[in-house]
């Protein structure tokens, strides 16, 4: 099956500590394992302003996680274990394989339609002589 790349973030109430957070990283990491993924990049973030409240908070501790895994089921175990953790107040998955495959296909398709078209060269712009450009001002202002 194919390896894929997803990216987990998460946030976790502003007041948890960062030992139990740690932990739920943990436990996840344990978990990936299991199902024969492996975490790519762990980052704590930090206690962050929320863009709107979520369950009365303005404020939540964001952790990002990019992990690889060719197994599907994986994810929705992750996110089973998100759900139940009392300190998670949101989280997102996203699938990141599918969006770098649709960048590269839109840059193929750029390269097919760069080779359609002709090149066109275009003349460089006459270069005015100096006399010719004082003699038209000075006939300007002669004619005033």
């Amino acid at each position: 099956m194919e390896e894929r790349v997803y990216d987990l973030i998460f946030i976790c109430r502003p007041d948890t500590p960062e030992e139990e957070i740690d932990k739920l990283i943990n436990t996840l990491g344990h978990t990936a394992a299991e199902k024969g993924a492996r975490f790519e990049k762990v980052d704590k973030w930090g206690v962050k302003k929320l863009a709107y409240h979520v369950k009365k908070l303005r404020q939540g501790a964001y952790i990002y996680i990019s992990l690889r895994s060719s197994n599907g089921g994986l994810i929705l175990e992750l996110e089973r274990r998100l759900k139940v953790t009392d300190a998670v107040i949101k989280y997102q998955t996203i699938r990141m394989d599918e969006e770098l495959k649709r960048q590269e296909k839109l840059g193929r398709r750029r390269e097919v339609r760069a080779a359609r078209r002709p090149r066109r060269t275009t003349p460089a712009p006459a270069a005015a002589e100096p006399g010719a450009t004082a003699v038209s001002t000075a006939g300007q202002a002669a004619g005033k």
